[in-house]
Order: C-alpha cells, then structure tokens, then sequence
C-alpha cells in the first residue's frame, strides 16, 4: 500500500534546504559539498542543482574513498558527476596511511572508518575550503542533533557543541577566523521518511544498494553486515546469501545491511514507516561506545 505524501510539509522541508543552500553560496568563498554516495548527499546534490538551475552547482564536490567503498556506489558517483559537470575532489584513505598520517587498524573489527577524519581535514586544507555542506540530520544520532545548520569548526577542524552560534529565525552567522570553517547541514530537519518521501516525489535515482537484493552477509554483534574479501571473520561467524538492502552506505566494514523484501520506493517508506530500529542501529561503528558518533565529531568527523 503506498503511503501519502505530505506535500507541503515536503515543500516547505525542500524551501529551507533551498534556502540555507543559497546562503553558503552567498556567504561562503571557496564552498564545497561532501557526497558520501548514500541517499542524503545525493538529495543535497538535488537540491542544489534545483537551488541554482539552469547554472551549475557552484560546489566542489568531495567524497573521502575508504577504499572499501561499496563498488556501487563509485559507479553511482562517477555517473552523476559526469551528468552534472562539476569538479569532483577524492580524498584517499589509503594514501593518508602511506603518508603516515593515519595507522591502519588491525584485528578482527578492523575499520577504515575512524581514519577518515584526517583524509576529510587533509582535504578541506588542501581546498581552502571555509564550508561544507553535508547530509546530517538531527534524527539520526544523539550527537548529530545538538548541531546547528552552521555548524563551526575550529582551525583544528574540531567541533565544541557548547560553542556554537544561536540560530535565530533564518539568520546564519558565517563569520570565521582565518583557518576556521563550517560544516552546513541543510536537511538537518528531515527525518528519514522525509527523505525517502522526497525522493519518490523527485524521482530522484539512487545506488541499487537501497532496494532488496542478494548479497552475501555474515553476522556479528546483532548485526548484519555485508561481507567483502579483505573482512576477516570470527570462527562462529558463517557467510550466508540473503535478500538485503542498505539503509544508511558507508565503508563496507560498518554499513549493516538489513533484511528486507522492499524492492521499490512505496515498498521502502512504509517498511520505514513501521520499522522501530534507528535508521543508525545497523551501523557497526556506533556500536563501538556509547558515544562514539560525538567523540569523531569532535575530532573533525562528518
């Protein structure tokens, strides 16, 4: 049964995202956009296009390449990036640990995904870059909702929820120190059934990872994970095949991919509508402290 739009509520989610999008644009130098390749950079990346057309996004676009990406994803990229025509930035994990900035984790829970942080500020120096834009939502995570649209960040790239700036109607205060930035969250106000009603009402295209699929998948900690060649198993973990799809994608190590017979947009909002897990319950990482998504926030993270 296909659940209904409420399309006002959606028009006025797009008007502000719209909104505060023009106004990195206005306030903002040397602005870019992190694309992760997962749903909500891609509903940024519409929004944008939407936010200047017919002009190009005046973005950058950056995406920090794990080297354990999903190969979706990277295809989904590359095609996107080539129907729109703007510049696309990579930042490389792998050449952050060959640099000796960042040491590769070892054993059996082994991630790329804590390494990012350094790549993501190596990058964003290299840039010049004094904002980027991101697809957090407050919805998400406990940390992510203490964040403002403009969220300040130190010359270290670090983030002090307790010194941020007041948000007051529509005023944004992007006044910085030299070696400072922002990170700007646009849909910070959606919730993820807003994102996928909002994608269906756009027809926006997305990786084939979100729709059911067969994949092979092992289980560890109560959660599903996708398996990949390079992911080192426990003697009473087994690989099984099974119809899956990704709710949130990031680095395959910690993307839970969640059991599910939802094979196209109607399908998926109104799994999402009855489902009681977070949309964040099936990543891996989170599950490494309670407070874990804040303690890489601080360091720099997304």
């Amino acid at each position: 049964m296909e659940l209904k739009i409420n399309s006002e509520h959606i028009r006025e989610l797009e008007s502000e995202a719209i909104f505060v999008i023009r106004e990195v644009a206005a306030q903002f130098e040397r602005p870019t956009l992190l694309f992760s390749g997962g749903k909500d950079s891609i509903v940024l990346v519409h929004l944008a296009k939407k936010a200047f057309w017919p002009a190009r996004i005046p973005f950058t676009l950056v995406h920090i390449d794990t080297g354990h990406n999903f190969e979706e994803t990277l295809q989904f990229r590359d095609n996107l990036v080539e129907e729109l025509g703007v510049r696309l930035v990579v930042g490389s994990v792998q050449e952050t640990i060959d640099n000796g900035r960042a040491v590769e984790e070892k054993g059996i829970n082994a991630s790329r995904n804590k390494l990012q942080t350094t790549t993501l500020l190596d990058t964003l120096e290299e840039l010049k870059a004094d904002a980027a834009i991101g697809g957090g939502r407050r919805d998400e995570e406990k940390a992510r909702a203490k964040e403002r649209f403009f969220s300040h960040r130190d010359e270290f790239g670090q983030w002090d929820p307790k010194n941020q700036r007041p948000e007051l109607w529509n005023i944004f205060n992007g006044k910085k120190n030299m070696g400072e930035h922002f990170r700007v969250f646009p849909i910070s106000n959606w919730t993820e059934l807003d994102v996928w009603q909002y994608i269906r009402s756009e027809n926006i295209p997305l990786p084939s990872l979100y729709y059911t699929h067969p994949r092979k998948i092992f289980k560890r900690d109560g959660v599903w994970l996708a398996w990949a060649p390079f992911m080192q198993l426990k003697p009473t973990e087994e690989v099984v095949t099974a119809d899956v799809r990704c709710r949130t994608i990031g680095d395959i190590t910690c993307t839970g991919v969640t059991l599910s017979h939802a094979d196209n947009l109607n399908d998926i909002i109104s799994e999402i509508a009855a489902t009681r897990s977070t949309e964040r319950g099936g990543r891996y990482d989170d599950k490494r402290s309670e407070a874990a998504m804040e303690e890489r926030k601080r360091e720099g993270y997304f």
